[in-house]
């Protein structure tokens, strides 16, 4: 009779100690939403100079959701949803941030609207750079007729940070921008794009550079060259190389000749006589 009271006891113990821990764990997750509704409560009045660790529980959370797909998702519309609303510079910074890591085809056009913001674009480029779906990059593409000066720029610069192909023909036409920065941003773009029509648009551009664009177009080509070389275009490569090998500045000739010897297989490093 002790026996079997005994394995009574030890059952009751057991369940009370199970609902103890379900209770336990009942209020952790609880007090986790509470905290996580009152960081994005505080996203609406975040600025500079406020307390950022007030946001952190916004930040814990996504990466709590790393392989929690309704978790993440839930996480992105919040975001976006405090994006659209009247928050600070500051605030949409952070936002941006926090999209970056988690954001997805349906964050994108909250965050494009920002692109053409000068005070904005930044983060909303990186974001955007960060996200791997089709319409983040459809977005900077469509977003650089509509800009001008840096904000353009950045926006080249993004493109090609994508490696955006299909901006092959605008990043063409901007290479005779009479913004110097404008068209060796878009050279440098094309490089970063490294596609055998992105190296004959700069062949073209380094014959007819202007002098203060010559390092811009030849330093292009060099990044197409390697571009083209890792994508198996080696004869594509090689011509870029070649022309690059005749280049007035050394440090070109040089990287070309390293280039030409690396496609042949060859280990020897080039020098140059002073």
């Amino acid at each position: 009779m002790s026996q079997i009271t005994g394995k009574k006891l030890l059952g009751v113990v057991v369940a009370v100690l199970g609902v103890t821990a379900w209770a336990a764990g009942g209020f952790v997750a609880l007090g986790a939403e509470e905290k996580l509704d009152k960081a994005f409560e505080a996203l609406k009045t975040y600025d500079w100079g406020s307390d950022r660790s007030v946001l952190k529980p916004i930040e814990d959370a996504i990466v709590a959701s790393h392989q929690d797909t309704a978790a993440k998702k839930s996480l992105e519309m919040r975001l976006v949803a405090a994006l659209k609303g009247n928050v600070s510079h500051a605030a949409k910074d952070f936002i941006c941030r926090q999209l970056s890591l988690i954001g997805s085809a349906g964050c994108v056009p909250a965050v494009a609207e920002l692109l053409t913001d000068e005070k904005l674009s930044h983060m909303a480029r990186y974001a955007l750079e960060r996200i791997p779906d089709e319409e983040a990059v459809a977005a900077l593409r469509e977003a650089l007729p509509k800009t001008t000066g840096k904000v353009k720029i950045g926006i080249i610069n993004s493109l090609g940070v994508r490696r955006d192909a299909k901006s092959l023909e605008a990043l063409t036409a901007l290479l005779s921008d009479q913004d110097l920065e404008i068209a060796s941003a878009a050279a440098a773009a094309l490089g970063a794009i490294g596609t055998p029509e992105a190296a004959k648009a700069l062949t073209d551009f380094q014959a007819k550079a202007p002098e203060k664009l010559h390092l811009a177009a030849a330093d292009a080509c060099l990044v197409c060259a390697e571009r083209l070389a890792a994508a198996g275009n080696k004869a594509e490569a090689m011509a870029l190389y070649k022309l690059l090998a005749k280049s007035e500045i050394k440090h070109v000739r040089l990287a070309a000749t390293r280039g030409m010897l690396s496609l042949a297989g060859k280990k020897e490093k080039p020098t140059e006589k002073q």
